[in-house]
């Protein structure tokens, strides 16, 4: 009450102390009191949120156990000598809780959080793009390097996916341990052309299997050094395959043996980039020099092994790859460059750099000189248009990324932006900026889907990025400039003195930014934990999207987990529409003052320093909105699965996805709508596939209608994108699922491969 919260509270707690005085004194009133008590508090609740069965349940759980207890026989006998009117008061008490449980019933029975719709027919006009991948093949991460996440294989449908079973399953033999860093986690989607099946560990070992069976063909250990206090990432999303066959470099002396003609890439940990034959696993000789590797430290400043790595595969344009790198967030003031580099697929000669701190000067980089430090980095995976020969980038912030003041012009103009560079000469052909002068490691954090859409009769040919802030921004992948309407909306001001905020923020016609946060919108699993979070939402700052962090510590929403992380969506293009996994998770946000640069405020000695920002003059105290008891502050849903239609921007469908059987101390598998991690997969079959969500579930969706058709439970956290396949030896189609956990979310660890198709006929 004293910070401006509601006053029910208080009045149900001198209810409780007025029935416990009534029951002492043995006074049949108590019966009837505890009947009114009932009843005003189902009515408060009512008032406040509807017909919502999850918060409708810790508003009246205690009210009601407490109403069970005093209407038992033994207790009420002792109420004093007047049987009628202990028998009128016990049924009056009796009716009010019927009436409560009979709402709690109603509720539950109501799909309250649910949209329902169903996809437009596919349309008979709809463009395709084609790069020349094989329809059973999946060459890249996200199948073609256009990133759709879309496979047209259609062997799988609606109407036999509940036969799929497990056709095979391969154990990596690399789990996560105690000597990792705790953001040790399991994000690949795996890689097939010809048959083979590639992947990579969060070690970066790379393996290779036969896509029919499972079966071991090689396996390369790169023996990567991991700094447990200096990584804050350990992780492989995956490799990139490239094949020379066709001969597109033509450079003198520059050909490969025979073996290295169809090779892989593969980024590791501590800052190389290694070459691999397809064929043998072996390391391409000659490839950045006689060790097969090209070393990415170079010409970086702020060298500290374990502070730069490159988690995604590089993007292959023509007979260039093209890499980006993480770079620590939060850690120091001083840390290394977010430069993007092309080198040569033959001979790992640098062919440019684009530096965003530098991004006129796209000449590789002369000796002695080193690239700009600190500078908004791509540590997502990139898109690749060959016929506009344009390379699409997601950028993140500079770090620290709640501090601002000291940013410079060219961070503050490609911070969380998608940048179209030209493949040959890394020379900027457009950027769009998702978010201004952030302050809330809002990267842009998904690949950038590629489709042509048909709109108004005309194709158009579209980027698609999902954000961590829940937009979804259509673009005209030629020009960067809006397909679907994006305007400016003012954003709360008011950050700390010397940094400033934006006026306004971008919102697209596409959206899933979630309702704002309002003190009844707070949950637990009793009114006194749900209290408990009314307090902290009362003593927080607290003013909508893109409220700033403060020194009283303020709530994000959606906070820096993302509404979309690095899984992004899958777009279909004959259907043109998006799928996804939209979360809403609250974080806060709070800067305490340094005192000196070295001592830790808010990590403990020996752990990755994630928010001490040693060098500048705040800390960020960062961390999930949570309860006394662990449970998120915000009510349930916290997951979703939707679909989107690209061409109007509407929401078609969107549904509570993903139970807390493995969240929860009792493994029941309540559907409450859980976070997830890791990307759909959308087949031309018309079925979605999904394993993200925190329970351990491999999933499939009917994409006309978003209802769940399969699940099998997985034996570890499965926060990876799943792929598709169609086997050469059989010509059965393969879904491939990662079970291998993820540190930061908490999900089991494991390193199991699993791949489901239909029963041989």
């Amino acid at each position: 009450m004293s910070l401006g919260g509601a006053y029910f509270h208080l009045l149900l707690g001198l209810a409780f102390v007025l029935t416990g005085v009534l029951l002492w004194l043995a006074r049949p009133a108590v019966l009837w009191f505890y009947a009114a008590v009932v009843l005003v508090s189902l009515g408060w609740a009512l008032h406040e949120v509807g017909l919502d069965w999850w918060q409708l349940a810790p508003r009246g759980d205690v009210t009601i156990i407490l109403g069970v207890i005093l209407a038992l026989p033994w207790v009420v006998r002792g109420l004093g000598s007047e049987t009628g009117r202990r028998k009128a008061g016990w049924t009056a008490l009796g009716l009010s809780l019927i009436l409560s449980v009979g709402v709690g019933v109603a509720a539950m029975l109501r799909p309250s959080h649910d949209l329902s719709g169903v996809v437009p027919e596919p349309s008979p006009s709809a463009a395709s793009l084609d790069d020349g991948t094989p329809a059973g093949e999946w060459r890249a991460y996200g199948r073609t390097q256009y990133g759709q996440h879309y496979s047209p294989l259609a062997q799988i449908t609606p109407g036999n996916v509940s036969q799929l079973q497990m056709a095979w399953t391969y154990h990596t033999g690399d789990i996560r341990s105690k000597s990792d860093p705790v953001e040790a986690t399991y994000e690949v989607t795996p890689l097939m052309v010809g048959g083979t099946v590639y992947l990579c560990t969060p070690h970066d070992i790379v393996i290779a299997l036969d896509a029919e069976t499972g079966a071991q063909k090689w396996r390369f250990d790169p023996k990567v050094m991991v700094h447990r206090e200096d990584m804050q990432h350990l992780t492989c999303r995956g490799v990139s395959y490239y094949d020379g066959s066709a001969g597109a470099s033509k450079a003198a002396g520059s050909a490969p043996s025979a073996a290295c003609v169809r090779r892989l890439f593969l980024p590791t940990i501590d800052g190389r980039l290694i070459a691999l034959s397809a064929e043998t696993g072996e390391v391409c000789a000659g490839f950045g020099g006689a060790s097969g590797t090209i070393d990415l430290w170079q010409h970086m400043p702020n060298v500290r092994v374990g502070s730069y790595y490159s988690t995604s595969p590089p993007v292959i344009a023509g007979n260039l790859f093209i890499i980006g790198g993480a770079v620590n967030d939060d850690y120091r003031a001083k840390e290394t460059s977010g430069v993007i580099r092309a080198f040569n697929v033959d001979t790992g000669a640098l062919v440019w750099n684009w530096d965003s701190g530098n991004p006129d000067d796209t000449a590789p980089i002369a000796e002695g000189k080193t690239y700009t430090p600190n500078s908004p980095n791509s540590w997502s995976i990139s898109s690749y248009d060959a016929k506009l020969g344009l390379i699409y980038i997601p950028l993140g912030n500079q770090t620290p990324d709640q501090l601002g003041a000291n940013r410079s012009k060219n961070v503050e103009t490609y911070t969380d932006t998608v940048v179209a560079l030209h493949a040959d000469t890394g020379k900027v052909a457009w950027a769009f900026q998702g978010v201004h002068h952030d302050l809330w490691d809002m990267d842009m954090p998904a690949q950038p889907s590629l489709l042509d859409l048909t709109i108004g009769g005309e194709t158009v040919p579209a980027l698609v990025e999902a954000t961590k802030e829940g937009e979804i921004f259509v673009l005209d992948r030629r020009s960067g400039k809006p397909v679907l309407p994006v305007t400016e909306e003012p954003a709360p001001t008011g950050a700390i003195e010397g940094d400033f905020t934006a006026p306004t923020q971008p919102h697209s016609a596409l959206s899933f930014n979630p309702a704002p946060l309002t003190e009844a919108s707070m949950w637990g699993l009793t009114p006194f934990d749900q209290l408990a979070c009314r307090i902290s939402f009362r003593k927080l700052r607290y003013e909508g999207r893109y409220t700033p962090p403060s020194l009283q510590g303020s709530i994000i929403y959606p906070g820096n987990f993302g509404t979309f992380n690095w899984g992004g969506l899958a777009v279909d293009p004959v259907r043109q529409i998006a799928f996804q996994m939209p979360v809403y998770l609250a974080f806060t946000s709070q800067l305490i003052p340094r005192k000196d640069d070295h001592t830790r405020l808010v990590t403990k000695p020996g752990d990755p320093p994630i928010g001490e920002n040693l060098g500048d003059p705040y800390a960020a105290k960062m961390g999930a909105f949570m309860s006394p008891i662990g449970l998120p502050c915000q009510s349930p849903p916290w997951g979703y699965v939707a679909a989107a239609d690209l061409t109007t921007g509407k929401i078609i469908y969107r549904h509570v996805n993903g139970t807390v059987r493995d969240l929860s101390p009792v493994p029941i598998p309540l559907k409450m709508g859980v976070p997830g991690i890791g990307g759909p997969l959308l087949t031309g079959g018309g079925v979605a596939f999904l394993s993200g969500t925190l329970d351990y579930y491999a999933r499939a969706y009917d994409v006309s209608t978003g209802k769940m058709l399969w699940q099998k439970r997985l034996p570890a956290g499965g926060q990876a994108s799943p792929m598709t396949y169609l086997s050469p030896k059989s010509g059965r189609q393969f879904v491939i699922v990662v079970a291998g956990g993820h540190g930061s979310t908490g999900t089991k660890p494991g390193d199991s491969i699993i791949a489901y198709a239909l029963p041989k006929q």
